[in-house]
């Protein structure tokens, strides 16, 4: 009985070993494969591409586990101030994203989401600062920067462009977890 029971230990030891040799992977259209035992995946780029599959409560979570792992970086709490303005919690986004300017003020992208939750809450003249701000750290390469900026100037400006002040945005998502504000409505 003990041969026997050896021989099936040492089987079962080897088929386990036969089995991890390769890791299982997740594929979904448009994402990169991500290694479902998580040895290989880093979380804030996990979290990235959640934002960008539209799934930001699974998101928030991958950020959550970035900041676990590499502390809480301007660009991790920018992409957790990202996730809560997606679901709609511009209280928490503000707040977050204010830490994330204070964690490094050259971080463009946390400027940017910055003002964006700023438009939300209805908070121009701030928000035409923050995209100001972004504008400059980014020498005006960013589109989506360029834009918010343009927007939020439009909305100040008494020249008569906007007839009546707009409150309705979508959000549109562009790299680096920079948002880009799209009015659904004209003017």
């Amino acid at each position: 009985m003990g041969r026997f029971s050896f021989i099936i230990i040492v089987g079962l030891t080897l088929s386990a070993c036969a089995n991890t040799t390769t890791a299982p992977v997740a594929k979904s259209p448009g994402l990169p494969a991500i290694d479902l035992r998580g040895q290989s995946a880093d979380p804030l780029k996990v979290a990235h591409n959640l934002m960008a599959a539209n799934q930001p409560e699974l998101a928030l979570r991958a950020y959550y586990r970035a900041a676990s792992t590499s502390g809480a970086t301007a660009d991790v709490l920018t992409g957790i101030g990202s996730a809560n303005l997606r679901m709609g919690r511009l209280g928490q986004s503000e707040r977050i994203l204010r830490q994330a300017v204070v964690a490094d003020p050259e971080f463009a992208p946390a400027w940017n989401n910055l003002g964006v939750v700023l438009m939300e809450k209805g908070d121009i003249s701030e928000a035409k600062e923050m995209f100001r701000r972004a504008f400059a750290l980014d020498s005006g390469e960013s589109d989506s920067i360029r834009e918010n900026l343009r927007i939020a100037i439009a909305q100040t400006d008494n020249s008569g462009y906007y007839q009546e002040k707009t409150s309705s945005y979508e959000l549109i998502s562009t790299s680096s977890n920079t948002y880009k504000l799209a009015n659904t409505q004209f003017p």
